[in-house]
This record gives structure tokens, sequence and C-alpha cells, in this order.
């Protein structure tokens, strides 16, 4: 997945969360929605010096990526000649030589790019362990899910920016542990909401702001009022 690509996705969840383009680049929607988010490193290949990208810093900075690791075990393999033991320091010794952390592990998926162990996910961008997802951009440990933008530990959620360790949300910004969330803004330890903005610990309720019950049109007024503040909008 190229830069152009990823924007193309953002831009979709903005249009679906905030019902707004979004003007800002990736390195921008990365400070300010995934700076608590443990994303792929930029390191670089041991053995060819190429970029490549990794969930941990590795102490001996040995590492190797996933395609050279496979080319290298087909074509010579991994084994080497026995030597000569003394100590544990030649142990050790060989070891550092033939231990690479392999990065940039991609399993059963497609248009991957900056991204480290993902199973069965597609067009996803500087990602980390997450599995059966698709169009991806910044988010950590999610599972079966698409478009998310700067989540982490959350499943079966769509079109969400910055929902964590939460379930079955859409369209929803900002969501904390909470399951069954759509159309809503700020939403921590709740079940069953829709639209509905700054609120806790509630369950099965509508048209709220900060567990106060709203008129349906005065919700929305006051709805676009915070999207335009959380984009720093001017009126």
């Amino acid at each position: 997945m190229n830069n152009e690509q990823a924007l193309k996705i953002v831009n979709e969840i903005f249009q679906s969360v905030f019902r707004k383009e979004n003007f800002s680049t990736l390195d921008e929607i990365k400070r300010k929605y995934a700076y608590d988010i443990n994303l792929p490193i930029e390191v670089q290949d041991s053995t060819t010096g190429e970029t490549t990208w990794t969930d941990t810093k590795e102490i001996n900075n040995n590492y190797i990526t996933q395609k050279n690791m496979e080319s290298k075990d087909y074509k010579e393999g991994w084994m080497i000649e026995k030597k000569n033991l003394q100590n544990i320091k030649d142990i050790l010794d060989i070891w550092n030589e033939i231990n690479y952390k392999t990065t940039e592990r991609v399993y059963n998926s497609d248009n991957i790019s900056q991204s480290d162990t993902l199973y069965n996910c597609n067009d996803a961008y500087n990602s980390v362990n997450c599995r059966a997802c698709n169009k991806i951009i910044f988010s950590e440990g999610s599972g079966e899910s698409e478009y998310l933008l700067a989540c982490k530990r959350s499943g079966n959620c769509n079109f969400c920016i910055k929902v964590d360790d939460s379930g079955t949300c859409s369209n929803s910004y900002h969501v904390i542990c909470s399951s069954k969330i759509s159309n809503s803004l700020f939403i921590q330890d709740c079940f069953n909401l829709h639209e509905c903005i700054f609120c806790a610990h509630i369950a099965n309720k509508r048209y709220c702001i900060c567990n106060m019950q709203l008129e349906k049109e005065e919700y929305f007024v006051w709805k676009k009022k915070i999207i335009n503040w959380i984009l720093e909008i001017e009126k």
C-alpha cells in the first residue's frame, strides 16, 4: 500500500465518522490520532541494508525481512558448519551471527506496507498484530474489522477512529471499553449506544450528550459543533 492509497482510506473513514473531508497528511494523522499506539518502527535489514519494519526493537539490532529469510532458507538453508566450541562466549558469538529478528511478518495478506505480524489482512498501512482486517491504518491488535484508523485491541468494528478495547462499533470516534456503539463520539464503558457523545457508564441510549437526554434536533446541532471542534474547523 502506498501513501496515496492510505490517505484514500483515511478520507473514507473521515467521511463516515465526521461527514468531513480529511486534509491532513499521514504524518499529521499519525501524530494526532495514533500517538498512544505501539506501531511498527523503521529499521534496516542487517543482510541487505534495506528499510524494513518491526514490532519490537531487538537488543542486538539484527533484522531480516520475512522475504529475505525465506529466500536464504530456500537457496542455501540456515544450517552452518560445526565449529570448535571452547566456552559459552563462543556459543553466544555464533548465536549473534545467526540470530535475526524477522520483520514484516505478513501471512495470507495482500497490499501491506510498513507493518509487522498480520494474519489474513488486506490493505494495511503501518499496523501491527492484526488479524482478518481490511483497510486499516495505524492500528494495533484488532481483528475481524475494516476501515480502522488508530484503533487497538478491538474487534468486529468498521469505520472507526481511536476505538480501544471495544467490540461491534461503527462510525464512531474515541471509544474505550465499550460494545455495540454506533455513530458516537467520546464514549467510555458503555453498551448499545447510538448517536451519543461524551457519555460514560450507560446503556441502551440514543441522542445523549454527557449522559443527558436531548431531543434529536438539539443533539445534532451540538454534534456539528463538536465535530468542528474535533477537527479544529473555523465556523
